[in-house]
């Protein structure tokens, strides 16, 4: 399916491109298309956008073990509990 995040990872901006759905089923599809580039096969931006969800995933995961480090460090070094370093810092769960 064409996606906006496809198409944007495949390094074109959001004035080369419209998207429209018609709500018939069909999906998602290239309405315009403004770029003096070869318009990308649907396949091409499915890819794209898998690899745009990869590294979407990947980064938050990095943010995710930092914030733990982060945590830990805390707790180990400074004698404060998690409770106290997540009040402190505003982490909600």
């Amino acid at each position: 399916m064409i996606s906006y995040n496809g198409l944007i990872a495949l390094g074109f901006t959001p004035e080369e491109f419209r998207l429209q759905d018609d709500s018939n089923g069909e999906g998602v599809y290239i309405a315009e298309w403004n770029s003096p580039q070869t318009q990308p096969s649907v396949s091409a931006v499915e890819q794209a956008e898998q690899v745009y969800i990869a590294e979407a995933i990947a980064k938050e995961e990095a943010r995710e073990a930092i914030r733990a480090s982060a945590l830990q460090k805390l707790v180990d070094k400074a004698g404060l509990t998690v409770e106290e370093v997540k009040s402190f810092i505003k982490i909600e769960e």
